[in-house]
């Protein structure tokens, strides 16, 4: 493993492990590599003043390379991903801001709304994967609520 400093074009400094110098590169070129403060793929490697062992120096402190068993799942998006992902959150939040969370009884009441049983109001809730394919087929009009991975993906 190797760690790199990195920079982008804005000038946001940060660091990376990359396997080898070669994949560095090729990540770089392909604009692999995004600034976690802007996001930014157009990034370069910075100077980086060499680490050099000397008797009776105590070396400097270092990050530690990440562990195979740390590592986490990532997505590269594009601007046009970031904004989708953006808007899926916002609709997600004005659900939940203006409609009532009824839990396990979602089915149900929305089954009850759709037969005019009961008032019709904006609700979210829970349902199985059986229980939306059956109020699907009445005709009963469900959608899924996104659920997005937090930020810095």
């Amino acid at each position: 493993m190797i760690r790199y400093l990195l920079l982008c074009e804005i000038g946001h400094r940060f660091e990376s492990w990359f396997s080898d110098s070669a994949t560095s590169e090729a990540q770089l070129a392909r604009g692999l590599v995004n600034c976690p403060q802007c996001g930014s793929v157009k990034v370069e490697k910075a100077i980086m003043a060499p680490s050099i062992g000397r008797p009776g120096r105590q070396p400097p402190e270092t990050v530690p390379a990440p562990k195979p068993a740390e590592k986490q799942p990532v997505v590269l998006m594009s601007e046009r991903e970031r904004e989708l992902r953006r808007l899926l959150k916002e609709v997600r939040e004005h659900v939940k801001k203006n409609a009532d969370y009824v839990g396990e009884e979602f089915p149900e009441l929305a089954r009850q709304m759709h037969h005019e049983e009961i008032e019709k109001r904006s609700i979210y809730g829970e349902a199985k994967p059986d229980e939306v394919e059956e109020l699907l087929e009445e005709g009963v009009e469900v959608q899924p609520l996104p659920i997005l991975p937090e930020e810095r993906n």
